[in-house]
């Protein structure tokens, strides 16, 4: 089972919204260094909305490459078109990704069945470890819980990341699918909650700035040692509200940028952080000691 601090990288890019792939090896190294236990490739924290079907697949390929199996990479590939996440996690098996992340559609509101439906269809077609997605704040879609013990009945379906930050959550998964199913927290904020309670990690927007201090704080929490989780989650705290002060990846983008390791770019429609942003990003920043 992947563990851990699982960091959802951000997509480097030049002033022009380029991939810049130089930065992202120089990234990856860190993260390494840093003790990050896994890292997803082109999840929403990594601009898939925005990045052509070509330069996600292209993206997930140079991730992997430049991992070179050091630590898992789990590769973004959900859509609202099931034949879409399909083709993506099809390429995604196919450069090497260890395990994908499939976001529940989007936009399109499917009802229970149609969620059940559209992850078993992409299990059976990809024969590839696969971690459900539950962000309804993304995309107006909740998957229950009943659903998720469902689909962990499936093989390859190994896990869930749930983002509502419903810490509650945690038991009513875990009492329908069973101790060999992650279940992953997608909010910061409760992280350290969420893992004291039985979670198997933290798909960590945060840990891009601060990968050690995550890697120890969930570390400590999955451990069971609350005191010691909670001593490095204070340190934690400021970044967990501010990187979310505008639309994820504008900060975190933004903070990655001031710490040296990538230029200033982002895809439109999202824009730069605004400048009246900067000294609460900053100062959480300097709380986590990173810069």
């Amino acid at each position: 089972m992947i563990q851990g601090s699982i960091v959802a990288l951000v997509t480097p890019m030049f002033d022009n919204g380029a991939v810049d792939k130089e930065s992202l090896k120089k990234i990856i190294e860190y993260h390494i260094e840093q003790g990050t236990d896994a890292v997803v490739a082109v999840g929403t924290t990594g601009e898939s909305a925005t990045l052509s079907e070509a330069e996600h697949c292209d993206v997930i390929k140079t991730i992997v490459e430049y991992v070179a199996g050091r630590i898992p990479v789990i590769a973004g590939t959900g859509a609202n078109s099931t034949t879409e996440a399909i083709a993506l996690t099809h390429k995604a098996k196919e450069v090497g990704a260890d395990a994908c992340l499939i976001v529940t559609p989007y936009y399109n509101k499917p009802t229970q069945e149609g969620l059940y439906l559209h992850h078993k269809a992409i299990a059976e077609a990809v024969d590839i470890p696969q971690i459900l997605y539950n962000v309804p704040g993304r995309t107006a879609c909740d998957m229950l819980p009943e659903t998720i013990g469902r689909l962990s009945k499936i093989p390859n379906i190994i896990g869930v990341k749930e983002a509502t930050g419903e810490l509650d959550r945690v038991a009513s998964i875990r009492s329908l699918t069973g101790n060999d199913f992650a279940i992953y927290t997608g909010d910061d904020a409760t992280s350290r909650e969420f893992c004291l309670l039985g979670g198997n990690g933290s798909i960590t927007v945060t840990g891009n700035v601060a990968p050690r201090l995550v890697h120890e704080m969930i570390t400590a929490a999955m451990q069971g040692d609350a005191d010691k989780a909670l001593n490095i989650d204070t340190k934690l705290s400021d970044l967990h509200k501010y990187l979310f002060i505008q639309s994820n990846p504008i900060p975190v983008k933004w903070a990655v940028a001031e710490m040296g390791f990538m230029a200033k770019g982002i895809r439109l429609p999202l824009t730069w952080l605004t400048e009246d942003c900067y000294s609460q990003v900053r100062n959480a920043m300097l709380k986590a000691e990173v810069i």
